[in-house]
Formats: structure tokens, C-alpha cells, sequence
């Protein structure tokens, strides 16, 4: 029996070829097609803008290392409270870092973490962004650019937080669930 991804119903489409592809690859890769993608399967066009923007984000790229680009995942996703992104992207934490405890620390609180100053000053305007995007002054980014980030660097830090505002959103809104793998990957 297939467990429940989103509370919505949005019926079966026939997947593209591309689509199916795409899925055979995070099988490969990952052992498992994550649920995200199965909730945005309902429609080929709106999983391709999502995939494409999250793989460019994620995955492209970028001055920032794909571990740091997590930690703004989980940083943000523990401000929303989002199940899904918590379990997904912590266990993507976990296993970048190869510290368990480390995961557990950036879903419960990251301040908490041993981190360094540049993880620190990123995380920490990530989510003054999400709680307070009115109040992002100058001062922000100069305090980015005081901690080594490029401009360029701001601009993908901006932007992966902003993505998973939109993404934790969603996943609240439909009552996405994470698949159950995440839960022991990298323990």
C-alpha cells in the first residue's frame, strides 16, 4: 500500500519520459524517489521549474559548498517548522558533514552547533531573512561580506533561503510527508 505524500488529491498524470528518468536517477543515486518530487508529479511542468530551481540552488555552481547550502535548508525549515524539509535535509546535513550530531543540532537549533564564524554569519542572515525579510539592511550584507562572502555568495545565500520559504510553505500547506528512509540515513 503506498503511503499518503500530500493530504491533497490530485490524481495521476502519465509521467514524461524525462520525468521517468529523473526519478530512475535519484533512485540511483539516492536509494528512493523523495516524496517532493512525487507530490509535484501531479504536473510535468510545475516538478521541472521545481527541480530545475532546486537543482541550480542546491547543486550548481556556487561559492557556497553543497553542505552549506543544506545548513540554510535546515536553518530556515526549523524557523517554518517543516517536517518534510527538517527530516530530508537534515539527513542531507548528516550525511555531508559525517556528523550525525551535527544534523540534529542544525534541526533543533544551530546556534548550538560548533560552528565557524562564516557558517554563523550565513546562517544567521538567513534567517533574519525568513523571520524578518523587511528589516535586511546594508549591514547585513556587509556583515556577509566581513565573514568572506562574495556578493555572488549573498545573492545564493538569498536565494536558497528564499527557496525553501516557498518550499516549507508548500509543504505545510498540503501536509507533505517525508519519506521514511531520511529518518535513518546517516545515523
Amino acid at each position: 500500500m503506498a503511503k499518503t505524500v500530500t493530504a491533497l488529491e490530485l490524481g495521476k498524470i502519465e509521467l514524461s519520459e524525462a520525468t521517468k528518468a529523473y526519478f530512475a536517477k535519484c533512485e540511483e543515486k539516492l536509494g528512493l524517489v523523495p516524496n517532493v518530487l512525487m507530490a509535484y508529479a501531479f504536473d510535468d511542468k510545475k516538478l521541472r521549474a521545481f527541480t530545475d530551481m532546486y537543482n541550480d540552488l542546491m547543486l550548481g555552481e556556487s561559492g557556497l559548498s553543497k553542505l552549506e547550502r543544506e545548513m540554510i535548508a535546515v536553518a530556515v525549515s526549523s524557523i517554518n517548522h517543516c517536517y518534510y524539509c527538517l527530516t530530508a535535509h537534515g539527513a542531507a546535513v548528516r550525511q555531508l558533514s559525517g556528523d550525525p550530531s551535527l544534523g540534529e543540532m542544525m534541526v533543533m537549533n544551530f546556534r548550538a552547533a560548533d560552528l565557524s564564524d562564516r557558517q554563523n554569519a550565513m546562517l544567521e542572515f538567513a534567517v533574519k531573512l525568513t523571520e524578518e525579510p523587511a528589516k535586511i539592511v546594508e549591514a547585513d550584507r556587509a556583515a556577509l561580506r566581513k565573514a568572506g562572502f562574495s556578493d555572488r555568495d549573498i545573492w545564493d545565500i538569498a536565494s536558497t533561503a528564499a527557496f525553501f520559504n516557498m518550499s516549507n510553505r508548500v509543504a505545510a500547506a498540503v501536509d507533505m510527508r517525508p519519506n521514511d528512509d531520511y529518518h535513518a540515513m546517516a545515523r
